[in-house]
């Protein structure tokens, strides 16, 4: 008889940063029978970007810049932490170095990590852990992607938590991608910690900003701000898609494993495709 708590259907890893407390919330409220979802956390050692600007009196944007590259030698450990749990695919609980750099920037990084797991395939050479099958790579910014052309969207208005510079590699990498973009609102938070304690209030304000009539479809990026418990209720007051990065990450991951469970109370995404 099968270990039923052995996860049957997908083990799902989930590559997040050490300070972000809003993947895992949005994932422990998505259930899915059969499903996983095993966190590997890196170290984020230059999380403070506003302060840090102020100290080195470069600014704000560049802080920002130094807090990726801080973030990039520490994908490999956190990759092979991820693929010792035998899981099926992998998910990347971060964003803003998806959409780095546009669509090449995108490109490059993908496939940093898809050399990360191939090198990883092994992680006990004695044969305890080694991978027959292929795995496959969830990123925010791709994910999206399949997301607004699930929809047939083409125009879309964005929110973020990141500082200007983050809001502009958002919108090249959109654009660059095809999609018209009417507007990217950031939040501009100081730090790592401050995304997931962002008010509820500024993050409607945002949406409201970035939302006009001929906008198809509202995304957020920046996956410690959490809005799973809010974009599926707007999305019955504004009539239109919403998509919260960590469902569309979900979405994604789920349906590239071959699940393709219906929820309900997700928003449109999960429901609907």
């Amino acid at each position: 008889m099968d270990n039923i708590q052995l996860a049957q259907r997908a083990r799902i890893g989930v590559l997040i940063p050490a300070t972000n407390t809003g993947v895992e919330y949005d994932l422990h409220n998505l259930t899915v029978p059969g499903v996983t979802w095993h966190p590997s956390r890196f170290w984020v050692s230059s999380p403070n970007w506003a302060a840090d600007g102020d100290n080195t009196g470069d600014g704000v944007d560049n802080a920002f810049e130094r807090f990726l590259e801080g973030i990039r030698p520490e994908l490999p450990l956190a990759v092979r932490n991820g693929m010792a749990a035998d899981i099926h695919h992998l998910m990347l609980g971060m964003s803003a170095e998806t959409f780095w750099g546009g669509e090449a920037g995108n490109k490059a990084f993908e496939q940093r990590i898809l050399d990360d797991i191939e090198k990883w395939k092994t992680i006990d050479p004695e044969g305890g852990m080694t991978y027959d099958r292929d795995i496959g790579l969830t990123t925010g910014a791709n994910a999206i992607v399949d997301a607004l052309h699930a929809f047939g969207a083409k125009k879309i208005g964005v929110i973020d938590p990141y500082p200007p510079i983050g809001d502009k590699n958002v919108e090249l990498f959109f654009r660059e991608m095809g999609f018209e973009v009417h507007k990217v609102q950031g939040l501009c938070r100081a730090n790592a910690w401050e995304i997931a304690r962002s008010p509820i209030s500024e993050v409607l304000a945002a949406v409201q900003a970035v939302d006009a009539d001929d906008v198809d479809v509202i995304v957020q990026a920046g996956t410690n701000l959490s809005t799973a418990d809010i974009f599926p209720t707007l999305e019955h007051t504004l009539g239109k898609p919403c998509l919260s990065i960590n469902l569309v990450t979900a979405w994604h991951a789920l349906r590239a494993v071959g699940i393709k469970d219906r929820i309900v109370g997700k928003g449109r995404l999960l429901e609907e495709f």
